[in-house]
């Protein structure tokens, strides 16, 4: 009997210990769907990805827009008619027909066309913080689900343990060595290991099914488990970091965006205030003498009213404003990356304490007191607190090494560099 109880509780210990420290590995063959592939997949199905390109289909139409010249306008004029005497009906009418072409002075087309440019270079990089965001999203997702699969996993490690405690129970009031709540008390940690493994089963297809709607396709295969494993040494992380500067990241490179274009701006306004002059030929048939006679008109604006002064000074507030927003946005991005990085360290800090010493040390007490529970040095109480201990561990290092990957993750997004604008193309 002793011997019978001692190999159960043997098993039991060393099936915990390696599923505790070892990831499950998926069977040889298995396609595995990686975090690459599956923020690829949610690139093409996004419907914020598909808002950016069309934003950048936009903005390539309106530069088109701003390179066209002006229209010239077809003008008809019939005078000396319908009037008295020998001007009455239209025997004297002269007709003139012709058009008329405004040239644009000052630099419009060429201000406006550059306003156009810096349109699209900050449309081409909203794309991309855009793409970014969704690489952000899916890598969450990701990892909540491949966490939710190691809890699950944990929870059903858990329930098989606690029903070998309550077969050993069993055994053990069968040979009159303990009384029969030792039973019971086993029999209530085995319906609340298996109520656990429901609770974590629902939340395990809930992250996948999260993840399938992200990405547009579902999926059966397994998922990267081991990406939860993939710490920073020790060496590399330990003290503070060095400090990331914001230039050269998609969050401040939106910010020079909105400043080039109200740099581009306070030049457009500037060469509005150069009057356009409109000039036409026309061509004049006078009723009287069946005669035809060219005519050369010009037309001037005369600013008196509107020079242009009031638009060149909300351009150039506009200016400050984006100026003002630009330094305001490189400290707030600096400090969020200060703190993502501490964030990001102190969560590979706890990840490897979890899933090293803390989780060695709860599997060796666990080990302990099912050795002295069987020998009967441990009373059933010291047993369960202790797989209790244990279980705690587990699952707080599967969080720890969760924060860990969305810690490293938020950190990206944030540092993600900003690509060379395509809005010369």
């Amino acid at each position: 009997m002793k011997t019978i109880l001692a190999a159960m509780l043997a098993a039991a210990s060393c099936a915990a210990t390696v599923q505790a420290q070892e990831a499950p590995n998926a069977p040889s063959g298995t396609v595995i769907l990686t975090l690459d592939e599956a923020v690829a997949a949610a690139g093409g199905s996004a419907q914020a990805m598909a808002a950016g390109r069309a934003g950048v289909d936009a903005a390539k139409a309106g530069r088109t827009v701003a390179s066209l010249r002006p229209n010239p306008v077809a003008q008809g004029q019939i005078e000396n008619v319908m009037g008295t005497g020998s001007y009455s009906g239209v025997r004297s009418n002269e007709a003139t027909v012709g058009f008329m072409q405004t040239l644009e002075l000052g630099g419009k087309r060429s201000a406006r066309v550059a306003v156009a440019n810096a349109e699209l270079s900050r449309a081409e990089l909203q794309a991309a913080i855009i793409a970014a965001d969704v690489r952000l999203q899916v890598t969450q997702l990701y990892v909540e689900a491949v966490s939710a699969e190691r809890r699950l996993i944990t929870a059903r490690d858990q329930a098989r343990i606690a029903g070998d405690a309550l077969r050993a129970a069993g055994v053990r009031v069968q040979a009159g060595r303990a009384s029969p709540l030792e039973q019971q008390r086993a029999d209530v940690a085995r319906v609340n290991a298996e109520a656990n493994v429901e609770r974590q089963d629902r939340l395990a297809r809930a992250a996948r099914t999260n993840l399938e709607r992200r990405i547009g396709r579902a999926f059966d295969g397994p998922l990267d488990v081991a990406l939860l494993d993939r710490l920073p040494s020790a060496s590399v992380s330990y003290g503070p970091s060095e400090p990331i500067r914001p230039q050269g990241t998609l969050a401040l490179a939106a910010a020079d965006a909105d400043l080039a274009i109200a740099d581009a701006g306070v030049l457009l306004a500037n060469s509005n205030r150069v009057p356009n002059i409109d000039v036409g030929p026309s061509v004049r048939r006078l009723e009287a003498t069946k005669d035809f006679a060219a005519v050369f008109t010009v037309s001037i604006p005369l600013q008196i009213f509107n020079n242009g002064g009031a638009a060149l000074a909300q351009a150039g507030a506009q200016r400050i404003q984006a100026e003002a927003n630009r330094r305001v946005t490189a400290l707030d991005i600096e400090q969020a990356i200060t703190n993502a990085q501490v964030d990001a360290d102190n969560a590979a800090t706890t990840a490897r304490a979890t899933s090293g010493p803390a989780l060695q040390a709860a599997q060796e007490a666990a080990r302990i007191a099912r050795i002295g529970y069987r020998e009967g040095k441990f009373s059933q109480l010291d047993l369960l607190d202790a797989e209790r201990t244990l279980a705690d561990t587990r699952v707080a290092a599967i969080d720890a090494l969760a924060s860990y990957q969305n810690a490293r993750a938020q950190l990206e997004r944030l540092t993600a560099p900003a690509v060379a604008p395509q809005g010369g193309n």
